[in-house]
């Protein structure tokens, strides 16, 4: 854990400090049989890639609000992180109609059409396919994304103070979010090189905690499992060990 994180951008640049080729996020969805592994460096080359379509083809500023209706996945966990960088608020599951811009799965496309502002969809297909079509009125994130520039420096950097997240009703600063982040690590008794596997959703604090930031808090890393009640419990126990899982979160 680096005790000098301030924001929850921080902790995926202490991430990439302490060892950039580690696994720090894998990404199972049992409906599918899909496995992604993302190291601390290709997850932040995502991040930067996101960070730079929002703040430079969105023109999303700090502050703005951004209603996040996507499901645990990895590309939502990018999503969460290149808000964090840039000061966009991520506000999860939040109503369209009333945020400066959306970005949803497929299966939410109609209800993100409330939005006035930018509006951006994800197929959420294995190897972060694109649509088929681009939903008219949406930028398809798997076109737009991969031309964005792999380094990122933020307009108007966001600090501890400015707010961070809003999910199940709460609205989180960049520092209570890490305080709760620590918080929960140290009650799940996670520490530096932990390795947690969650089939928590991410439409919860608790999810998100488990499934991303707490882990990121000290220095361990996530196993995130969508669709994980379709695998046999055996099967589940098995992708523990495989995984090198220490902690689990269900």
């Amino acid at each position: 854990m680096n005790t000098a994180d301030r924001t929850p951008a921080d902790l995926l640049r202490s991430a990439l400090a302490s060892d950039a080729g580690r696994p720090l996020l894998t990404y199972y969805d049992d409906a599918t049989g899909e496995r992604v592994e993302l190291s601390a460096a290709t997850l932040a080359n995502w991040v930067a890639k996101t960070s730079n379509l929002l703040q430079d083809e969105l023109a999303a500023a700090r502050g703005e609000r951004l209603a996040l209706l996507l499901p645990a996945h990895w590309q939502t966990a990018v999503w969460l992180l290149a808000c964090a960088a840039t000061g966009v608020v991520a506000e999860v599951d939040g109503d369209p109609a009333d945020a400066d811009l959306v970005v949803c799965g497929p299966d939410r496309i109609e209800e993100a059409r409330a939005c006035t502002g930018e509006r951006v969809a994800l197929a959420l297909r294995p190897l972060g396919g694109r649509f088929p079509e681009a939903p008219a009125g949406f930028s398809d994130y798997a076109l737009v994304a991969p031309g964005q520039g792999d380094t990122f420096a933020a307009l108007d950097p966001p600090g501890p103070d400015d707010p961070a997240l809003v999910v199940g009703g709460a609205a989180l600063t960049g520092g209570e979010l890490l305080a709760r982040a620590r918080a929960d690590a140290a009650a799940l008794d996670l520490g530096p090189g932990c390795r947690l596997m969650s089939t928590r959703g991410y439409g919860s604090w608790e999810g998100l905690s488990a499934g991303l930031f707490a882990p990121l808090a000290v220095g361990g890393s996530v196993v995130l499992c969508r669709n994980a009640d379709r695998q046999a419990p055996e099967a589940l126990a098995a992708r523990r060990e495989s995984e090198r899982v220490t902690h689990f979160a269900d």
